[in-house]
């Protein structure tokens, strides 16, 4: 995807603009084909920070095929409704994903230890809010995420966020924080989000991942929306109709996948494959 920070926030049927790729298109198409839901609303009936992810890479006609389905009106439990905020719903994110200078939040995803962690910091865009979040895997598999406002020029890397973060980890691994933490990599998209009680569907596109330690740079397919599940349960209606249409998760995540074909010295393998889909060839 073509996607720059300075043109996310445009419409993507704006008059006189440019054709944006079909995923922008797509999830633009998605959220305004949806009834709106305040932000408010969607924290009262689907919070989900511990909740089961999945993540598939979806062609964007199936992508619209499955959101066609899951929006109707006459949908069980009424159809599903997409994040409006002050006018706008699909909303630009800018992440900086910290790790040690030995990548150990890599290496422990990678290796798939039981207690790890990614550490962040979330932008966004539009509002200008900014979030410390702490991303941990629970007991069951599942995802909880903790999370700590940064106001005015508080860092990332402050003293409160460091401490935030040693507490983090000592009360849910009984684990020390890193001793050093720096940025690793940065990722910027698009996202529209659909919501249902007990269900949450992220849709993303015009992905663009920057290795902040050469600035070497990846985009993703723009034919694909990247699409991720986020309930309490473990296999939701969105993956249902996906895996129908022969759609399966994809062993992905933004911050491993692009590191495994920006760095390709690294042992990615296990995302390597979904990550080529994502970004196609990369060239060394």
């Amino acid at each position: 995807m073509s996607l720059t920070r300075a043109t996310a926030s445009a419409p993507a049927r704006t008059v006189g603009a440019a054709p944006a790729p079909d995923a922008l298109r797509a999830v633009d198409e998605a959220a305004w084909g949806a009834d709106p839901i305040s932000l408010a609303e969607l924290n009262a009936r689907s919070s989900l920070l511990t909740r089961f992810d999945r993540s598939y890479l979806v062609p964007v006609p199936t992508f619209l095929r499955v959101v066609g389905r899951l929006t109707e009106d006459d949908r069980a439990g009424g159809p599903f409704r997409a994040l409006a905020i002050d006018g706008r719903r699909a909303f630009r994110y800018h992440s900086v994903y910290y790790d040690t200078p030995d990548l150990r939040s890599f290496h422990d995803h990678r290796q798939g230890r039981r207690l790890r962690f990614k550490v962040r910091e979330r932008v966004y865009e539009d509002s200008g809010e900014r979030q410390f979040e702490i991303k941990l895997k629970g007991a069951r598999g599942d995802t909880v995420k903790h999370r700590r406002a940064l106001i005015g020029t508080d860092s990332a890397l402050g003293a409160a966020q460091q401490m935030f973060l040693a507490d983090t980890l000592r009360r849910a691994y009984a684990m020390e924080a890193p001793g050093m933490l720096g940025p690793s990599l940065s990722t910027d998209y698009l996202r529209v989000t659909l919501v249902a009680d007990g269900q949450r569907i992220t849709c993303d596109a015009g992905l663009v991942c920057v290795d902040l330690s050469s600035d070497r740079e990846v985009r993703a397919d723009g034919g694909l929306v990247l699409v991720e599940t986020k309930s309490a349960a473990h296999l939701t209606e969105a993956d249902r109709l996906l895996h129908a249409r022969r759609v399966r998760p994809a062993v992905f995540t933004k911050y491993c996948g692009a590191l495994a074909v920006l760095r390709p010295a690294l042992p990615g393998n296990r995302w390597r494959r979904a990550a080529h889909q994502a970004f196609g060839r990369v060239a060394h």
